[in-house]
C-alpha cells in the first residue's frame, strides 16, 4: 500500500467536505440561527487538516486496490469525524461520541438517531444533517471522481472498495464520466422530489432535507414524527415513489431516462425487488386487517406499503410505530432489513441480487441431491454466474452473519436487553435506522452506552462499505506490504512505482 499516496488523497477529500461545510451557511442566514461561527471554524479546522495532509504527503501513480480499501476506510471515517464538528461546536450534543455517532449514521445513510427531539437542532444543523446523506448516498468517492479529476489517480480501485452491492455496471469508458451519469440521475431525481413536495405543500427547507434523505435512503427528518408528521397521503405517495427508485439500481434509471424502459422488467433482479415489495405488503395488510390495527382498510394499505417500502429499502422512516403491531409483522420486518436494496442503488443491506442468488444456488443444490446426474447451471437472467462469485457471495453472507453476532454479543454484554442489542445491530449493520423496543421507530439511540455507540457506529461504516472494504483493512496482511509515505522533500528521491525493493512500515 502507497501510504503517502493514500493520505494525499484524504486530504483533497476533506478539502472537498469542508468546503461542504459551507453549504448550511445561508440557511443560518435566512433562520438567523446563530451557526455561522460554527460551520466556519469547522470548515477551517477541515481546510487546515486537508491542507496539512497535501503539504506532507506527495501524490503518487498507480494506485492498487489495497490503497482503494485505505482511501475509502480512511476517508468515511475522517469524514464523519469532520461532519460531527457543526453538532459539537453547536452545543446541542455536548457529548462528541453522539456526534459522530449521528455524523457516521448520515454518511453511512443509516439514519439512526440520538436526538430525542430533532427540533432543538437549529436549522442549518438540520439541513447539514440531512446533506451528510446526500453526499454519502452516491458515496462521497464517486462525488470527487466526478468532480475532482485532479485526484491524478486510476479511479476504478476507488469505486469498486465504494459502489454499493456486487456488481459495478460501469456505464461509460472512463470511471469519471460514469461517476458524472450517476450523479447526474440522482441530482435529477432529488431536484424532481424536491419540485413534487413543494406542490404537497412542503416549505423548502422540509422538502430539499426530504429530498436528500430519501434519495439517499437515509431516512434522517427535520422532525421528531419523520415523515408522519406531514399526515398527508400526497406526501407519503412521493416519498414512497422516490424511494422505491432510490432502492433500484441506478444503471437501470440512467438507460430508463433515454427511454429503453424496458430495461426493468428485463432486470431479474428488479423484478425480484418488486415481488417481494408486493408480497410483503399484501402480508402485513392481512395481518393488521385480521388484528384490527387500524380503524379503516386505507389507513392499513397506506401504512403498509409505506413501512414496507421504507424498510426495504433501508430509508428508515415512519409514519407508524411498527413496534406496536403483531409479533409476526415484527418478524417480517427485521428479516426484510437484512435484504436491502438492489445492487448499484444507494440502498443498504446484503442487497436483492445476493439474496436472490442464494435461493437459486440452493434450489439448485436441492435439485442435484434428488437428481445426483444432473449437471445443473446457475444463471442470473441469461448470463451463467461463474463459480467465483457464488463464492464470493456465500463468503459475504457467511461474514455478514459472523459480524451480527459478534457486535449483538458486544452490545447485550454492556447491559442493553437482547431485543433492542440485537435489532439496533441489525439496523445499524444493515443501515437502516430504527430497530424494535428501545431502539424502534417512536425511541432513539441516545441512551445506549458510548461503546455501544462505538461499535453501531463500527457495524454502520462495515455495513455501508460491503464488509470486505472494512474488514480487509483489519488483518495483517494488508498492512505488511505497506510502503513508508513519501514527502514531500523526498519527491526526487522516491523510488520508482516499479521498483523491485518494497518499503514497509
Amino acid at each position: 500500500m502507497r501510504t503517502g499516496g493514500v493520505l494525499n488523497i484524504l486530504g483533497k477529500l476533506l478539502i472537498l467536505i469542508s468546503l461542504c461545510l459551507l453549504t448550511p451557511i445561508p440557511f443560518s442566514l435566512y433562520f438567523k440561527d446563530g451557526m455561522i461561527a460554527t460551520f466556519l471554524l469547522s470548515a477551517g479546522l477541515g481546510a487546515i487538516l486537508g491542507l496539512l495532509l497535501l503539504a506532507l504527503f506527495a501524490p503518487e501513480k498507480d494506485l492498487g486496490y489495497r490503497d482503494g480499501f485505505a482511501v475509502v476506510v480512511l476517508s468515511w471515517l475522517g469524514l464523519a469525524f469532520l461532519g460531527a464538528l457543526p453538532f459539537y461546536f453547536s452545543g446541542k450534543m455536548p457529548l462528541f461520541v453522539d456526534c459522530f455517532f449521528e455524523s457516521m449514521s448520515g454518511f453511512t445513510t443509516t439514519g439512526s438517531t440520538v436526538l430525542t427531539q430533532v427540533e432543538i437542532l437549529p436549522h442549518s444543523i438540520l439541513f447539514w444533517r440531512a446533506m451528510t446523506h446526500w453526499l454519502g448516498g452516491m458515496g462521497i468517492i464517486v462525488l470527487s471522481l466526478a468532480i475532482l479529476p485532479l485526484l491524478g489517480v486510476g479511479g476504478m480501485q476507488l469505486f469498486q472498495a465504494e459502489m454499493p452491492g456486487p456488481t459495478k455496471d460501469r456505464l461509460a469508458p472512463r470511471i469519471q464520466d460514469t461517476a458524472r451519469i450517476l450523479w447526474g440521475v440522482y441530482f435529477l431525481f432529488t431536484a424532481v422530489q424536491t419540485v413534487l413536495l413543494l406542490w404537497g405543500g412542503m416549505s423548502f427547507f422540509d422538502a430539499i432535507c426530504h429530498s436528500f434523505a430519501t434519495l439517499a435512503t437515509g431516512g434522517f427528518s427535520t422532525h421528531t414524527a419523520s415523515v408522519g408528521h406531514f399526515d398527508s397521503v400526497y406526501i407519503e405517495t412521493v416519498i414512497i415513489i422516490f424511494m422505491f427508485l432510490a432502492g433500484t439500481n441506478f444503471s437501470l434509471h440512467h438507460l430508463g431516462i433515454k427511454g429503453k424502459l424496458s430495461v426493468y422488467w428485463r432486470n431479474e433482479e428488479f423484478r425480484f425487488y418488486l415481488t417481494l415489495c408486493t408480497l410483503a405488503t399484501l402480508f402485513i395488510v392481512a395481518v393488521n386487517s385480521y388484528h384490527q390495527v387500524y380503524a379503516t382498510f386505507g389507513q392499513t394499505l397506506r401504512t403498509a406499503v409505506f413501512q414496507v417500502i421504507s424498510v426495504v429499502t433501508t430509508t428508515g422512516f415512519g409514519t407508524a410505530d411498527f413496534d406496536q403491531w403483531p409479533p409476526a409483522l415484527k418478524i417480517l420486518l427485521v428479516s426484510l432489513m437484512f435484504v436491502g436494496g438492489c445492487a448499484g442503488s444507494t440502498g443498504g443491506g446484503i442487497k436483492m441480487v445476493r439474496i436472490l442468488l442464494f435461493f437459486k444456488f440452493a434450489r439448485l443444490q436441492l435439485r442435484n441431491l434428488v437428481h445426483p446426474r444432473t449437471i445443473g447451471t446457475l444463471k442470473f437472467g441469461k448470463v451463467k454466474v461463474p463459480q467465483e462469485v457464488m463464492v464470493a457471495i456465500l463468503g459475504f453472507l457467511a461474514l455478514h452473519i459472523g459480524v451480527f453476532l459478534f457486535a449483538s454479543l458486544v452490545v447485550t454484554a454492556l447491559g442493553v436487553d437482547i431485543v433492542t442489542g440485537t435489532t439496533a445491530v441489525i439496523a445499524t449493520l444493515n443501515n437502516i435506522g430504527p430497530g424494535l423496543n428501545l431502539v424502534g421507530p417512536a425511541q432513539h439511540f441516545g441512551h445506549l452506552p458510548p461503546l455501544a455507540k462505538g461499535v453501531l457506529s463500527f457495524c454502520m461504516l462495515a455495513g455501508r462499505l460491503e464488509l470486505y472494504t472494512v474488514a480487509v483493512l483489519l488483518t495483517p496482511d494488508f498492512w505488511q506490504m505497506a510502503r513508508k509515505p513519501v514527502w514531500r522533500w523526498q519527491m526526487a528521491k522516491a523510488p520508482s512505482p516499479s521498483s523491485s525493493t518494497p518499503y514497509r512500515l
